[in-house]
């Protein structure tokens, strides 16, 4: 089934880099689970709040420049958080990244870096990540709807 981004998700992707778009925009085709954007620029008092309310770790997010989006995936025509569907959603913008030639990392695997090079499935690079951090003694912060350039 192809998808297609709603008026909504292309005005929030307003002021973002074009790449980033134009991978959203691709991804969009070649994804097994529909999606919109939720997020895209943001102010630095949106970011202040993101990060006071928990949502977020760090003032100095791609949000503030155009260089990051989160995706809200849908299914059966409503909001889902389930983090498998995530995976689905980032082996979509892995695909998209890797045709446009645009370097891309998840919000699920901070430490993996550019997505386009994993090697495995994007739920083995969530994994990777938080085996990391778990061996770091850290709690890791897994960010599924986001995507970010690098």
């Amino acid at each position: 089934m192809t998808f297609k981004l709603s008026n909504r998700s292309l005005a929030k992707m307003k002021g973002v880099d074009e790449s980033l778009v134009a991978v959203v925009k691709r991804a969009i085709e070649l994804t097994k689970v529909d999606f919109g954007v939720i997020y895209g620029l943001r102010t630095v008092e949106e970011q202040e709040k993101l990060v006071a309310a928990g949502k977020s770790q760090t003032m100095k997010s791609k949000h503030l420049d155009g260089r990051a989006v989160d995706l809200m995936a849908y299914v059966d025509g409503k909001g889902c958080w389930e983090l498998n569907v995530y995976d689905d959603l980032c082996d979509a913008m892995k695909e998209a990244a890797k045709e446009l030639g645009v370097a891309i990392k998840w919000g699920a695997a901070w430490s993996e870096g550019d997505i386009r090079d994993y090697p495995g499935t994007a739920e083995d690079a969530m994994m990777a990540y938080v085996d990391l951090r778990r061996s770091q003694g850290r709690r890791p912060f897994i960010d599924g709807p986001h995507f970010e350039l690098m």
